[in-house]
């Protein structure tokens, strides 16, 4: 897989970027967790969600965003990382001009970058938020929330407890045009480990798979 690197709004940013052959192939970019604590795009969740975008048929981007691993420019408390996530999709979308479908995929501080990406975004067909901390960050930007999505998470998960998950989800089901999916992995932490990686990368299959035969947004 090429690692590459592409220009952020605070200097480069370093990726590892997976092209298919099909000129039209839909393309996904994959967020990772927070920065300050040891989150990078070799994160073991965003490194299967990446793998799990491949497999279906998607060009993908993952990277690190700025401060970590090769990117440039320091912590930004999500201000920037938006920005930084802003200038991967528009990196993603320049290499593949003729995709049909642009997805966004993040776990953690990683999905609440996704969602803000979302309000910012029109072209995003789709979304995976997996462990949102609903409980450490303000969701209500997501009015309206533009596309339809899949929340997963985790029913033993201490770092965004499941009681504040609902609560987001509840609040995005009153909202009128999209469907929001929510899967809760019995016994699963914040990190979905052991077999619940397994299930985590399952139901992203079929939860995409499922939205890519339909024309519905």
């Amino acid at each position: 897989m090429p690692e590459v690197i592409f220009p952020g709004p605070e200097g480069r940013l370093e990726g590892r970027y997976h092209p298919q052959k099909e000129r039209d192939a839909p393309i996904a970019i994959i967020l990772h967790p927070h920065p300050q604590f040891g989150g990078t795009m070799n994160n073991k969740v965003v490194y299967n969600l990446h793998y799990t975008f491949y497999n279906m048929g998607f060009t993908v981007l993952r990277f690190n965003f700025r401060g970590v691993g090769r990117s440039q420019g320091e912590y930004d408390q999500g201000v920037g990382e938006l920005s930084d996530a802003a200038s991967a999709l528009d990196y993603l979308q320049s290499m593949n001009n003729n995709s049909k479908h642009c997805w966004v995929a993040g776990f953690s501080f990683g999905a609440w970058i996704g969602m803000q990406l979302l309000m910012r975004r029109p072209e995003i067909t789709g979304f995976i938020s997996a462990a949102p901390p609903a409980n450490m960050y303000d969701f209500s930007f997501l009015a309206p929330c533009p596309s339809s999505g899949l929340i997963i998470n985790g029913t033993s998960d201490r770092v965004a407890p499941p009681p504040d998950t609902r609560s987001l989800v509840r609040k995005l089901h009153e909202q009128k045009g999209i469907t929001i999916t929510h899967q809760e992995i019995e016994g699963c932490g914040h990190f979905f480990e052991n077999e619940h990686m397994d299930t985590l990368t399952d139901s992203v299959t079929d939860y995409v798979k499922r939205r890519l035969t339909e024309t519905t947004r």
